[in-house]
Order: structure tokens, then C-alpha cells, then sequence
């Protein structure tokens, strides 16, 4: 069993930047496909980024702005997010995986099968 948990949420305005940051227990991290997805109010859950395989990959609306890392010494994964929009608003989820897929699979929520309750990230105008 693996555990994810997500710290690091807040209220910011639009333009600031801000660190949600994952910590993950109960597997050798080193070995898990991580990924970072977000949920809106009334929204279906999206992609946002991943760190697996050859990556890092990044959904289009985020790609320039955020960028996702992890540790596999201190069996941690961090996103950073710069230039926040009010439309960056949502629960941020880590993800982890047990299962290797190719990489265009880790943008999809099916191929992770360990999930963190999320953070609030919202942003003002």
C-alpha cells in the first residue's frame, strides 16, 4: 500500500507563485510513475503533469508556467507553479503508479492507481 500525501495549498493572487509538494510512504518511490492531476469545482479531473519515463510532460495550459520535480532521495515530489491564473483553481492530487505504461499513458488518471486527497490551490483576480 502507498500512501500520498499533499501539502502546500493556499489562497494567492493571480500572477504569484506557489509550491504544492507530495509525500509518499509504503513503496520504493524511485520505482513509481508520479504525476500531478487537478480537480475544479464542477470539473472533471485533468492532467497536469508528470515525471515518468522520459519525461517531465505537461498539459498545455500549464506548460511554461509550472514545473514538476521529485526526490527520490527524500521520496518526494514537488510542482511548482508560477504565473497563477484564477482558471489554476482546484484541488491539486499527487498520483502514483505500480504498473508500467508508455509515457503518453501517464497523462491519463486510469494508469495511476494510488491518490493523495489533494490540496487547495485558488487564485484570485
Amino acid at each position: 500500500q502507498v500512501q500520498l500525501v499533499e501539502s502546500g495549498g493556499g489562497l494567492v493572487q493571480a500572477g504569484d507563485s506557489l509550491n504544492v509538494s507530495c509525500a509518499a510512504s509504503g513503496q520504493t518511490f524511485y520505482a513509481m510513475p508520479m504525476g500531478w492531476f487537478r480537480q475544479a469545482a464542477g470539473k472533471e479531473r485533468e492532467f497536469v503533469a508528470t515525471v515518468t519515463g522520459g519525461g517531465p510532460y505537461y498539459a498545455a495550459s500549464v506548460k511554461g508556467r509550472f514545473t514538476i520535480a521529485r526526490d527520490n532521495d527524500k521520496n518526494t515530489m514537488v510542482l511548482q507553479m508560477n504565473s497563477l491564473k484564477p482558471e489554476d483553481t482546484a484541488v491539486y492530487h499527487c498520483a502514483a503508479g505500480d504498473k508500467w505504461y508508455s509515457y503518453e499513458s501517464y497523462k491519463q488518471s486510469w494508469a495511476y492507481n494510488f491518490w493523495g486527497q489533494g490540496t487547495q490551490v485558488t487564485v484570485s483576480s
